[in-house]
This record gives C-alpha cells, sequence and structure tokens, in this order.
C-alpha cells in the first residue's frame, strides 16, 4: 500500500470513528432539504377573507362562492365597513375585499393587512385573479418551468450550495487544525512524505463524503420534492463536483489561517454561513440588492452555484447556458487551491 493510499485510509479510520461527526454530516443534508422544501414555504394558503357588499347583485354571489369554493381562501363571512380595520387589526382576516356597484357596474377594493409583506403581496395577486376570473375579463398566464409554483424548486439549489460549503469547508479546516493542535500534523510534515500528499489524502475522504451526500440529496430532490428528472442530472453531478472541490479548497485555506477549531469554527461560520444565507441569491434575489451589494456577491461561489442549479436541475436547460457560471466556479477554484496550498507550505 502507498504512502497516499495509507493517508486516506487513516483519515477513512478516523471519520469512522467520530460517528456523532458522521451523524450530523449525514442527518444535517437530509434535514435541511426536507424543511426547506416543505416546512419553510413562500406558497401562501388559508387566506382568511372577508367582504363588504353594498348592494348584492348575481354578480357579487358568483364572486363570494369562488371564495368559499377555493382551498386557498377562507371566506369569514360578509361584514359592514366600519368593522374591517378592527377585523383586520384583530387578525380575523388576512384581507377584505370591499364591492360598490355605481351606475350598475361593479367595482372593488381590496384592503390587505400588510405587515407581512409577503402575505399581502400574494393573497391580493390571489384575490385580483379570482375577481377577474368571475367578471369574465380575461386572465392569461403561462408559468414555465414551474407551473405549481413549489417553493421546493426554489430551496433547493440554495440548500445544495449552502450543505457543500459547510460540510466541505468547515469539515476539512477543522480536521487540519485538529493535526495541527494535538501536534501530529507537525510529524507528517518533517516525514520524507511531501506536503502536497499530506493533505489530499486528508481531502479526499471528506470529497468521497461530498459524493455521497449529493447522491442522497439528489434521490431526496427528485422523489420526495418532485423537482423534474432528466439527462441533465449529469450535468448537476460534474458542476456539483467542481463546487465540492472549490469548498474543500476554502477549507484548505481556512486551516492555514486558523490556528484553533474553534476560530476555524468561526471562520468559517462569518465566512460561509451568513454570506451564503444573504448574498448568494438563496433566498433574496441579487437584482434586487443594492449595486454595491451586487457586486460583493460576485465573490460568493455559491451565488454561481445556485444560479447554475436553478438552470441544469429547475429549467432542465442546457450546459450551454451556464458557461459564465462554470468558468467562474474553475477561476475561483483554481486560484484558492494554489493560494492555500502556498500558504500551507509556508507555514510547514
Amino acid at each position: 500500500m502507498s504512502i497516499f493510499q495509507s493517508l486516506i485510509r487513516k483519515e477513512v479510520l478516523h471519520l469512522l470513528r467520530d460517528f456523532r461527526t458522521i451523524t450530523v454530516v449525514l442527518v444535517m443534508p437530509v434535514v435541511l432539504l426536507l424543511l426547506f422544501g416543505f416546512a419553510i414555504s413562500t406558497e401562501v394558503n388559508n387566506i382568511k377573507v372577508v367582504a363588504v357588499v353594498e348592494q348584492h347583485t348575481d354578480e357579487t354571489k358568483q364572486i363570494i362562492d369562488r371564495f368559499r369554493n377555493n382551498s386557498y381562501f377562507t371566506f369569514e363571512g360578509i361584514v359592514p365597513y366600519h368593522e374591517v380595520e378592527s377585523i383586520l387589526r384583530k387578525g380575523r382576516a388576512d384581507a377584505a375585499i370591499v364591492f360598490r356597484t355605481e351606475d350598475g357596474k361593479l367595482s372593488h377594493q381590496i384592503i390587505v393587512d400588510a405587515s407581512n409583506t409577503n402575505l399581502a403581496l400574494t393573497s391580493t395577486t390571489y384575490l385580483e385573479s379570482v375577481i377577474c376570473s368571475a367578471t369574465g375579463i380575461p386572465v392569461v398566464t403561462n408559468t414555465l418551468y414551474n407551473p405549481q409554483l413549489k417553493s421546493a424548486y426554489n430551496f433547493v439549489p440554495g440548500i445544495m450550495g449552502m450543505i457543500f460549503i459547510l460540510i466541505c469547508a468547515m469539515m476539512t479546516s477543522v480536521s487540519i487544525v485538529s493535526e495541527k493542535e494535538t501536534g501530529t500534523m507537525n510529524l507528517l510534515l518533517v516525514s520524507p512524505v511531501r506536503p502536497w500528499t499530506i493533505i489530499f489524502g486528508k481531502l479526499v475522504p471528506y470529497f468521497l463524503l461530498s459524493c455521497i451526500i449529493l447522491i442522497l440529496v439528489l434521490v431526496l430532490s427528485y422523489t420526495v420534492l418532485g423537482l423534474p428528472f432528466s439527462f441533465s442530472v449529469i450535468n448537476v453531478i460534474w458542476v456539483t463536483i467542481l463546487y465540492v472541490i472549490l469548498a474543500l479548497a476554502l477549507g484548505l485555506l481556512i486551516s492555514t489561517i486558523a490556528s484553533t477549531q474553534v476560530s476555524a469554527l468561526l471562520v468559517s461560520g462569518v465566512m460561509f454561513m451568513i454570506p451564503v444565507v444573504l448574498l448568494s441569491g438563496m433566498i433574496f434575489p441579487v437584482e434586487n440588492m443594492p449595486l454595491a451589494l451586487q457586486w460583493l456577491s460576485c465573490i460568493i461561489p455559491a451565488r454561481w452555484y445556485i444560479s447554475a442549479m436553478r438552470v441544469l436541475m429547475v429549467q432542465q436547460l442546457p450546459i450551454g447556458y451556464v458557461l459564465t457560471e462554470i468558468l467562474v466556479l474553475s477561476g475561483m477554484t483554481l486560484a484558492v487551491l494554489v493560494l492555500a496550498i502556498k500558504k500551507f507550505n509556508a507555514k510547514k
């Protein structure tokens, strides 16, 4: 058995003996994926609606019946106009529709509780859609790529971007720093083994673990969460592998900066967790951010990975549509890997 294989075997045995870490690393992606896919949802259901009707007509009855029979709404009844504000303030309703008839023509006003912005915007859109369809005004909507408007389609690429940064970068940086704390890394570095052999011997097990997690995440995404499956999954896999290598390189870079496991975790958390959640487009669209933050987000690897995953997994477009993202990730991988190895060799 070669020295490189021996190092890999040593690190694999170290991982397998640390049962708690293995459990967390394998369970965390499943929990995050299912949590964002099901529990945390941008879809709005059970909108409580009241109506104010100045004059009952066949048209108003038809619209109210539509609200009663629509699963997205809970119709709370017809109320006087002067009670609307009190009802909204007490939370007995999320929105109120005021119907007025002037010169035989029906007009409407929507009053909505905007303390929850997402609920207010979504419920207003739903209400307008029901009213327009009832009054005969044509509304034509053609929803591409996600016709059912499932939140999982939006969150799965983002969760994948966060999972692989956390697992690959944080775990590898902590692993190498722990070797420094115990003094075993110094023993390895003064041995005849080349530094890059030691480093890659420690990184390979985490790369293999990331591949197992990738398979697990993809199986859950295409089965439980219902993302559309196609042969584009091959492109998803190899772009993710590129991203994993970048994350491993970032972990190696952190290990050259941090001297303790606690500091490695803090650096990883500040450098990855917060920027990935806030600046990668995982939750908030990058295009809606101030220009300065848009430029800052360009250095966040997860931004480019998540963008590529949405094109490949949700839109299922050919690889040519994400060439920019692939080139940026490739450039980042090469730059970080060279810098990390150079700094590691300088500190050995």
